[in-house]
């Protein structure tokens, strides 16, 4: 009887993360079954994304308003961004080091011939213009899309500000957020209904499409790319999660990450991956203005999966034109790429290609190697996108340690 209710008990907590595994599997053995048939249940799976992408929008508005409005001390607010910006950095700075070590013990190039593209040419990279056009828009219609998502969080920080800064007369306007958030949290709830029928179409059309691929000439990069990605999600972020909390820290990060890390490695996107992420962090205890602030922040700014195939293409690129990748001066460069190239990233799919323009722009390769690491981009998109999207989820435990103290998980989770 007692085993009986530790089966119900097990089943009722992980239920929908079992579903949804289910589902991936099922839809990726269909994938291999076949092939590139399995493109006709895409559709499918396009029906979720573009549930997710259309409701995100909103949902980072509203959230990071409410979350800023509803701060009473400035000084809070300052210390979140703050203690968020450092994280940030950190962590992309150690998942380059441990890709920079694998690189080095297995080049991702070794034995690889590939036949160049064509040149194409490449358009000179203006550092200026483009922290201007990731920061800003020049129409508020603009702010109103996914692929401005820096712009509308700086604007709904804005927006959060100036509402805290009216006190009793705007309270109404507060209550008014803070009620419009829960309902946002509510329709995400209800999207993910559908999330095993929506996810496992896609992962069958991703398997069936990408299959070839994968065991051609990029199959050695694959191999050093994915098992890193899955230790660095199991180690790696095992250890922040115990920093953040203990024990209780890494138990409840993965119970709680498993449906964030499923959506994300099948829709690609870390915008797509943000509703659910909020509600994650909720669950972990996280609590409210410190996961609406630094999760869609991350979305679009913290990408540790990103510095991880950073490296990747840059140390694939230095073996393919026969560049020996060795040396700190070296190292410190590609670091430093990997972390620019990750805050530069979209958190749509294929938003790397603005990294990989900066990646042969700055070490001066010739325009044939744009299109060999944007293949490498959309091969490695799935895992990194699970280490980037579940990296913010972490980083938010770890700010709340630095906010709230060592104890910050029993005083809100009870």
């Amino acid at each position: 009887m007692v085993s009986e209710n530790k089966k119900q008990s097990v089943w009722s907590t992980y239920k929908f993360p079992i579903i949804l595994l289910g589902s991936i599997i099922l839809g990726s053995l269909l994938g291999v079954y076949l092939g590139e048939k399995a493109e006709v249940l895409k559709p499918f799976g396009d029906i979720f994304l573009n549930a997710m992408f259309t409701i995100v929008v909103p949902l980072v508005f509203i959230t990071i308003s409410s979350a800023v409005a509803s701060i009473a001390s400035l000084q809070r607010l300052g210390k979140i961004l703050t203690y968020m910006i450092v994280v940030f950095v950190v962590t992309g700075m150690i998942a380059s080091v441990v890709m920079i070590a694998t690189v080095t013990l297995f080049p991702p190039a070794q034995g690889v011939k590939i036949d160049l593209p064509e040149a194409e040419e490449l358009k000179p990279l203006n550092t200026a213009d483009q922290i201007v056009s990731a920061i800003t828009v020049t129409d508020f219609p603009e702010l109103i899309s996914r692929k401005n998502m820096m712009p509308l969080i700086i604007f709904s920080v804005f927006f959060g500000f100036a509402i805290s800064t009216l006190g009793e007369k705007a309270k109404l306007l507060v209550d008014v957020l803070n009620v419009l958030s829960d309902v946002m949290l509510k329709m995400v709830s209800i999207i993910m209904y559908y999330a095993p029928i929506g996810l496992g179409a896609y992962f069958a059309s991703l398997v069936g499409t990408f299959g070839p691929q994968l065991l051609g000439s990029y199959a050695r990069a694959m191999a050093v790319y994915y098992p890193v990605t899955i230790l660095y999600f199991f180690i790696a972020f095992a250890v922040y999660a115990y920093f953040a909390g203990g024990k209780k820290g890494v138990t409840t990060f993965f119970k709680e990450i498993i449906p964030p890390a499923i959506t994300s490695l099948a829709t690609q996107s870390s915008i797509a991956t943000l509703p659910v992420n909020l509600e994650a962090a909720r669950r972990i205890g996280v609590p409210k203005d410190v996961r609406e602030i630094v999760l869609p922040i991350g979305a679009t700014a913290h990408m540790d999966g990103s510095c991880l195939s950073a490296i990747l293409k840059i140390s694939f690129l230095f073996g393919l034109f026969g560049v020996p990748f060795t040396g700190i001066g070296t190292y410190i460069t590609a670091i430093i790429i990997s972390v620019l190239s990750g805050v530069v990233m979209s958190g749509v799919p294929g938003g790397g290609l603005i990294g990989e323009m900066l990646i042969v722009s700055m070490y001066g390769f010739p325009a044939e190697a744009f299109p060999i690491i944007a293949t490498i981009g959309y091969l490695v998109d799935p895992p990194a996108t699970m280490v980037n999207s579940t990296g913010d989820t972490v980083a938010a435990m770890i700010v709340t340690k630095f906010l709230e103290g060592k104890d910050w998980m029993e005083k809100n989770l009870g």
